[in-house]
């Protein structure tokens, strides 16, 4: 009988799916003769070189070309869409659920995808693409409350086998969504019968057109607003979000369009609005159209738009990457003559953006620039631009900046010497470390338990043992309490070298701050964590 089979050219498939099977009824199939058993019960044949192999083979290229694609087109300002386009790919059910899986992962790339394919001609979505797509925006909890909506929409597309949800049938899910997802302060006024000003349902509109914007779906979400307007009439975050959904895909003209649309509705944009769009600008290199929008900020602005000093940190740090610093000085006096002054974080963005641009000369300028303004640079300022400095091992640039400090009579702090340190043990130069330590004594500045700290470690990572255990003496003789984390760590090292004469020596100093049972405690959680980390 196999001989039979090899003369037609089949083989039957070891592994053919059960439900490929002929189905019969169990009583006919037991009155069956035995001969006929193996006839009815054989699995399809299939040739050697079949079509099928050949059509899964084109499948997976397709499949791989659209990856490609969407992943080379997968920034915000990217269009997707147009490259999808040119790439000419016929769709099919099949294709678009595989690339779907592909991107099980990666929601937003998904649904982008997912939307331009529904666009296409000769080719409609079916149950199995809705379904794939719908699992992939509810996989977690934070996709649930993201995508929720947009779920509730698919799912109507689904089983009425349409492309577009009608703007009745869409005010009918944005109303039994807010009816099931009411906030608290909704349902205190239903409770109550309060009436309020604003539509219950514009919350819903806010969140499905946040999930269109996120998705770099901006275009589609502006014309679901536009369809529903008359119905519903939408708020300042409405516009918020759609302003920023512009900002995200660089569109900066049709982002000022809105902009200027809802100033003349009545709604006025917050300065949070304005920061991450100039923002977004300034890290895409759109310097100017950040500089414009800062000035119609500025200028055309109300008090709760008024620029922060966050905002003018952005754009100083901007201009100044751009060798803009004309531009840069005047900005920096529009901000000191408005009253915003840059607090300790603002400083440490603005010297931080200046040198990791690599323009610390500029840093220094703009020091000086405060300080002929009427601001000099107090220890904080300088300790703001040290940490920068130290973070990024620019020794040299370290100690000319505390050169400068001793100059101008700005005496160094504790955290000054302890920045320097660190610096020095992370660069792998102990010796620099003494010299610090040793500065500190010259200048009277007193070491704190930090400092002793990171003495200790960084000695021990050298393996510059003798000197370690010298500071831990000065550290029990000085009746220190160092922190628990450093004091077991300070236990395993001196367990490593087998000093037991020094483990007694510090546990009985530190029992003084610690109690046993904190120690078992700490023990405990320990050993869990450790656990944890290799069960995972």
């Amino acid at each position: 009988m196999l001989s039979n089979f090899h003369t037609y050219g089949y083989v039957g498939s070891p592994i053919e799916p059960i439900s490929h099977l002929p189905k019969y009824n169990l009583i006919s199939l037991l009155a069956t003769p035995c001969s006929n058993l193996f006839h009815l019960a054989r699995p399809p044949m299939r040739p050697f070189c079949s079509e099928s192999g050949i059509e899964g083979n084109a499948l997976e290229g397709d499949v791989d070309k659209l990856f490609e694609i969407i992943m080379d087109n997968a920034q915000p300002h990217c269009d997707m869409e147009k490259a999808l386009d040119g790439l000419g790919v016929p769709l099919t059910t099949d294709l678009v659920v595989q690339v779907l899986r592909k991107f099980r992962f990666e929601e937003k790339l998904a649904f982008r995808f997912f939307m331009w394919a529904g666009q296409k001609d000769n080719y409609d979505h079916e149950a199995q693409a809705y379904n794939d797509m719908i699992d992939i925006l509810s996989s977690t909890k934070y996709k649930v409350k993201q995508f929720r909506i947009v779920c509730d929409l698919l799912d109507y597309m689904k089983r009425h086998n349409k492309s577009k949800v009608p703007v009745e049938v869409l005010s009918t899910i944005l109303k039994q969504y807010t009816e099931k997802h009411l906030t608290y302060l909704q349902k205190f006024a239903k409770k109550k019968k309060i009436r309020v000003k604003t539509q219950p349902e514009i919350n819903a509109l806010n969140f499905l057109l946040d999930a269109l914007c996120k998705c770099s779906l901006v275009q589609d979400a502006e014309q679901m607003l536009k369809r529903v307007k008359k119905s519903i009439k939408p708020d300042a975050n409405t516009y918020n979000i759609l302003f920023f959904g512009w900002c995200r895909v660089r569109n900066p003209s049709r982002g000022m369009r809105l902009l200027e649309e809802m100033i003349e509705v009545g709604h006025t944009p917050d300065n949070f609005t304005y920061t991450t769009a100039i923002d977004a600008f300034c890290k895409a290199g759109m310097v100017t159209e950040a500089a414009e929008l800062f000035e119609f900020m500025r200028t055309k602005g109300s008090t709760v738009s008024s620029p922060t000093a966050k905002t003018y940190a952005i754009m100083i740090v901007a201009l100044v990457e751009n060798d803009r610093m004309d531009e840069c000085l005047k900005l920096l006096g529009h901000m000191i003559s408005s009253g915003c002054l840059p607090d300790v974080s603002t400083y440490k963005e603005l010297l931080e953006g200046m040198c990791l641009a690599g323009k610390v000369e500029e840093a220094y300028k703009f020091l000086q620039e405060m300080g002929n303004k009427g601001y000099p640079p107090d220890i904080v300022t300088y300790n703001c631009f040290l940490k920068v400095l130290c973070e990024n091992k620019k020794s040299d640039e370290a100690l000319k900046l505390y050169g400068r400090m001793i100059d101008v009579g700005c005496m160094p702090s504790v955290q000054t010497y302890n920045m320097l340190i660190s610096m020095y043990f992370e660069m792998g130069d102990p010796d620099g470390a003494f010299e610090t330590w040793h500065e500190m004594d010259k200048r009277g500045c007193a070491q704190d338990t930090d400092t002793y700290c990171m003495m200790i470690e960084g000695l021990f990572g050298c393996n510059k043992v003798e000197d370690a255990c010298s500071l831990l003496e000065d550290v029990v003789n000085k009746g220190m309490k160092l922190p628990y984390t450093k004091f077991d760590s300070f236990l395993m090292q001196l367990s490593v070298i087998g000093d037991l004469q020094a483990i007694h020596r510090l546990s009985r100093h530190m029992s003084r701050f610690y109690n046993p049972s904190m120690a078992r405690r700490f023990a405990l959680n320990q050993k869990r964590r450790s656990v944890s980390l290799r069960e995972h």
